[in-house]
């Protein structure tokens, strides 16, 4: 004889629980859909907005097309001002970042009267804008190519030498201490231990550098600090958007050019 079903009640199943990480997951996404939206209540950022520029934007687009290639042997030689001064900000800034990455690396054994000064002015100068840089310069130079050039050697200063003193950080400890076991001095130990090691990663960052400032100098121009930012500037205030289409597109190719170099040269280090 079979036992018959129970007729007990189903208990209701009990209600799904997120996972810890999945909430913080959630409520950090949450968190940043608001910053988002109070960011663009305040600074009046809308898609109407974005709308409502579009046909402007047409039409801007229209008249920059086509451009004035009879322009372009007048643009050339201020572009390559504007390549030259990207080539000596970078390589004078490289230059001096290096003493100042050292000193500022916590795993060298460096004073910390010495290293945190080092990180305080590495802090200030990455605080100032280049543009800003420039304009200083150019208050104090006047008009012209040093000033874009001693705004770029301070702008590459800051972002080399804060990148190249993380990468000495993050070095392997094994080298340097058993260069320091066997009585090897500092200099032995940056010499032999610290440059084979982070000698690849600066040259990286400086390569990088390089490319953004070929932008950097670029826009420098228009606050007088020489290259072809000056004649886009110029371009732009009269109006003639087929000068400044052909300035543009000028500075593409040659902003491609050293990326694609940059980029086998990177390859080759790492």
């Amino acid at each position: 004889m079979k036992t018959p079903a129970s007729t007990a009640p189903l208990q209701p199943a009990a209600p799904e629980i997120l996972p810890p990480r999945k909430t913080k997951q959630l409520a950090g996404w949450l968190v940043l859909i608001a910053v988002l939206i109070v960011c663009s209540i305040q600074t009046k950022v809308t898609p109407y907005q974005l709308i409502t520029g579009l046909p402007q934007m047409g039409s801007l687009l229209r008249e920059m097309f086509p451009p004035d290639w009879s322009y372009l042997p007048t643009i050339w030689a201020p572009m390559m001002e504007t390549v030259q001064i990207a080539i000596l900000g970078t390589t004078l800034g490289g230059l001096l970042a290096i003493p100042v990455a050292l000193l500022s690396a916590s795993n060298l054994q460096v004073s910390r009267w010495i290293s945190l000064p080092c990180r305080m002015i590495l802090n200030l100068v990455r605080t100032i804008p280049d543009l800003l840089f420039a304009a200083i310069f150019v208050a104090v130079f006047g008009i012209g190519p040093f000033a874009g050039m001693l705004a770029l050697v301070f702008f590459s200063f800051g972002i080399i030498a804060k990148l190249t003193f993380e990468a000495i950080e993050a070095i392997d400890p094994g080298p340097l201490e058993a260069m320091t076991a066997v009585g090897a001095n500092r200099m032995q130990i940056i010499r032999f231990g610290v440059v084979p090691q982070a000698l690849p990663y600066f040259m990286s960052y400086l390569l990088y550098t390089f490319e953004v400032n070929i932008r950097a100098a670029a826009v420098l121009g228009l606050v007088g600090a020489g290259g072809i930012g000056l004649l886009l500037d110029r371009a732009l205030g009269l109006f003639r958007y087929d000068r400044a289409s052909i300035i543009i597109l000028l500075t593409l190719v040659i902003v491609l050019v050293i990326d694609y170099g940059s980029t086998i040269i990177r390859r080759k280090l790492l």
